[in-house]
Parts: structure tokens; sequence; C-alpha cells
């Protein structure tokens, strides 16, 4: 198995900065390089800055991810506009979603022939998975009990107030305490 390509041995401060600028987009490489040899000198100095084709393959990587993030913060946005959380509807649609996701990567691996990733490695990245599916099925099923219990209590309050209008309507006499018992009766079964 190779080395880790270079951008991903740069130090956390040198490949933070590195993404923020090619998130900005508004250097070219040659700037980019350029810059870094003049906010990191030590760095430079070290000959531990990544070359300008190792920024090159970087960066579609990190445009990958970026559209990704970008794709989950619009789905987000557009579930929570949509969605009154009494259901615990967003955490719901979220966990589906990357539930997908984690899906769709095994998928992927499954019929990845990277020769670079050895059978170890697999078993790793399999096993990295089926923990996440495990902690992600914990949490829909907990997800759903919530749920369960938000209908029961709303239920058991819309009931309640119901109950007690039509008490009320008993109490002013507007109908007969027979005829809103055998109401109470057939529609609440109380």
């Amino acid at each position: 198995m190779g080395r880790k390509p270079k951008m991903d041995r740069l130090p956390k401060d040198v490949k933070t900065y590195i993404e923020g600028l090619m998130a900005d987009g508004r250097f070219t490489l040659d700037e980019m390089i350029a810059d870094l040899r003049q906010r990191f000198p030590e760095q430079q100095a070290l000959g531990v800055l990544p070359s300008r084709a190792a920024l090159h393959r970087y960066g579609p990587k990190l445009e990958r991810r970026l559209m990704a993030v970008k794709a989950f913060t619009d789905a987000a946005q557009a579930i929570d506009a949509h969605a009154q959380d009494k259901g615990d509807t967003r955490s719901a649609a979220l966990t589906a979603i990357v539930q997908q996701e984690l899906f769709d990567a095994m998928i992927a691996l499954g019929d990845a022939t990277d020769p670079d990733v050895d059978a170890a490695d697999r078993i790793g990245m399999l096993s990295a998975a089926a923990k996440n599916i495990a902690t992600l099925a914990r949490s829909s099923v907990h997800t759903k009990q919530f749920q369960a219990k938000v209908e029961a209590q709303t239920r058991a309050k819309v009931l309640a107030e119901q109950r007690a209008k039509l008490e009320d309507l008993g109490k002013t006499g507007a109908i007969a305490p027979d005829v809103l018992a055998r109401v109470i009766k057939a529609a609440y079964d109380l």
C-alpha cells in the first residue's frame, strides 16, 4: 500500500487554511502556492507545503465534499422549513438521508476494484460502516418511540379537551344529561 497523499499528511492548521482558500475560489493554484509560502514560511523551510500538482489533485476531492455538505445542508433546511417538529420529523428525515448515503457507500465499496484497497482495509471500512448503521438503527428506533409518545400525549390532550367541552355543555343544560352520556359513550367509549 502506498503512502498517504501529501494533503492528508499536512498539519491541521495548514490543511484547514488550504481548504478555506479552495472553498473561497478566489486564487489560482500559483497564487495559493505563493500565499502558502508567505503565510507558513516555517513549513516551507521543512518542505511540508504541498506542490501545485498536489493542490490540483486535491481540488476535485474537496469540491465533492463541499457539494455533499451543501446538499445535506439544503435538505436539512428544506425539512426544517416544512416540518413542524412535534413528532421529530427532522431527525427521522435526516436519519433516512444518512442511512441512504451509508447504503450507497457500502454498495460502492462492494463494487470497488481499487488495487490500493487491500482486504484488511476493506474489512475495516465495512466494520466502521456496520457500527454506524447500528447507531443509526438505534436512533431510528428512539425516534419512532418518541413519535409514538408524542402522538399518544397529543391524542390524550385532545380527548381531555373534548370531554371537558362536552361536560360543560351538560352543565349548562343545553343538552340533556342522558343524551350527553350516550354521546360521550359513543364517541369516546367512556
